[in-house]
């Protein structure tokens, strides 16, 4: 039996790199899926590790623990599949672009899309969701307005992004807290000082963007055109809104957001079939592979056939694939080799801030979110402790290396799902999802002054003793004691 062998960081790189240039040839030049590059990044670091020690038995379990982790989220991508084709078939996304139309003008459309999906997001706590119901409405509008898809999509990723990462009921808030042992509504105020400055000035370019289609008179045609469609395809009253009306009322009972969700589903359906008049055989095949639409209009087909089950495979099947090669990652001691190697030199605020940021999206790039949350929480955490930095300050750099950058990634599940959903290329809208990518360069700059990185309070010290929480004192992990923490308070 071989003895295992702890890689050096140089090594650890090997299985990283590999797979990124194999995912790059085949996103970049070929222009295919990210799932069989990932699949062979997986046989890398399956024969890197068994090449170090590791039993096929071990690095089976490693994958098997990782895809376990993500079950949850496959379960809401299944939910947000068939939610999207019951909303459009029950008339409620017809119903909310109809209304969309009659209210939104093209120089403020931008802003409000990304204020009404920030709004949908945060009540919802789900990014997902929102994109695929209100974001799917809005995107039509836009559209009929004359401006661009990618301009639209931009918008409706960087407020949907936002509500997910400040709402109490996401998943991904309430992960990046658990992870860092903060506390949860603690976490919540320290993301204030880079989400909502990143927001304000998303808003502002959006403001100036729309202005540039005030003139236009192409839209006018085509909001008469999709109003009279929407008209004659769907029944459209106020029974249609009962999905969205349900869900507002389990947000505000504070149930959890997979049933509330799965009301909205059975809402929807009852909705299209009480009111569209549509069979229930054709209700369970919407669930199943979606709604298609048939108005004759090839624009407005190509908007409303969307939704279903089967529609949620092909990103079901790489989360799976991405966190089976995180945690074969994980397992062969990579992550673990390439972070310990970068510690000692961590010897200041700024460095701390700056190695955790790309580390997380580093590791995002690499595998996926909730590895990226996992790995690089797990590792900086008592770093930040050793320097008496409040433990929010890794909870928030989590969310803004990993949550906002998620969509921008093409081979990440959010970017992934965002595209398959809308119908738009990763490329194309990332640069316009402003709140995205500024909020991260917020949080550098932080880092850079001092500004809101807040200390860890006496309180928060104490716990960490109570936990036995492990810090990083004079260069070693160590379990925090009145000793050493005495230490931090004097620092």
């Amino acid at each position: 039996m071989k003895k295992l062998c702890q890689p050096s960081w140089q090594i650890a790189l090997i299985p990283i790199m590999s797979t990124l240039a194999i995912l790059m040839v085949q996103i970049l030049v070929f222009g295919g899926a990210p799932h069989i590059p990932l699949i062979l990044g997986i046989g890398i670091t399956a024969i890197f590790g068994i090449l170090h020690g590791h039993k096929w038995s071990d690095l089976q379990q490693g994958m098997l623990s990782s895809v376990a982790v993500s079950l949850p989220v496959l379960g809401i991508f299944m939910v947000v599949g068939m939610t999207i084709g019951t909303w459009i078939a029950s008339g409620t996304v017809p119903f909310l672009t109809k209304i969309g139309l009659e209210i939104l003008t093209p120089a403020g459309f931008l802003p409000l899309t990304c204020i009404i999906c920030a709004i949908v997001s945060v009540f919802t706590g789900t990014s997902w969701g929102t994109v695929g119901t209100i974001g799917l409405a809005l995107l039509g509008i836009g559209e009929s307005l004359g401006i661009p898809s990618y301009f639209t999509a931009g918008a409706i990723v960087s407020g949907a992004w936002f509500g997910d990462k400040m709402s109490p009921l996401s998943d991904t808030t309430n992960f990046t807290a658990a992870i860092t042992g903060t506390n949860l509504y603690a976490h919540m105020r320290n993301m204030l000082p880079t989400t909502f400055p990143a927001l304000v000035v998303s808003l502002v370019i959006y403001t100036y963007l729309g202005h540039a289609y005030t003139s236009s008179l192409a839209e006018l045609g085509n909001m008469e055109v999709l109003d009279r469609v929407l008209t004659e395809s769907f029944v459209l009253n106020l029974w249609v809104l009962l999905p969205p009306v349900a869900i507002g009322i389990c947000i505000w009972k504070k149930v959890e957001p997979m049933p509330c969700m799965f009301l909205g589903v059975l809402m929807a359906s009852l909705i299209a079939f009480f009111v569209q008049g549509m069979p229930v055989n054709e209700i369970l095949q919407v669930m199943m592979s979606g709604y298609v639409s048939d108005s004759g209009n090839p624009a407005i087909d190509t908007l409303l056939s969307k939704g279903g089950l089967m529609s949620m495979t092909w990103v079901i099947t790489l989360i799976m694939i991405a966190m089976a090669f995180g945690g074969m990652l994980q397992k062969t001691g990579c992550f673990e080799a390439i972070l310990s190697s970068v510690m000692p030199f961590l010897k200041g605020r700024i460095g701390l801030v700056f190695a955790t940021m790309f580390a997380t999206v580093g590791f995002n790039f690499a595998s996926n979110a909730f590895i990226a949350y996992t790995v690089p929480g797990r590792m900086f955490t008592p770093a930040f402790r050793g320097q008496g930095l409040a433990s929010s300050n890794v909870s928030r750099i989590l969310e803004d290396g990993a949550t906002m950058s998620a969509p921008l990634i093409p081979w990440n599940s959010g970017a992934v799902f965002v595209s398959s959903t809308l119908g738009i290329p990763t490329v194309l809208y990332a640069p316009f999802a402003f709140c995205n990518w500024i909020s991260f360069l917020i949080n550098l700059f932080w880092g850079i002054t001092g500004w809101f990185i807040p200390k860890a309070s006496e309180q928060e010290i104490q716990h960490w003793c109570q936990q036995k929480s492990l810090i990083l004192f004079e260069g070693n992990m160590v379990e925090a004691s009145p000793e050493n923490t005495q230490t931090l308070l004097i620092k």
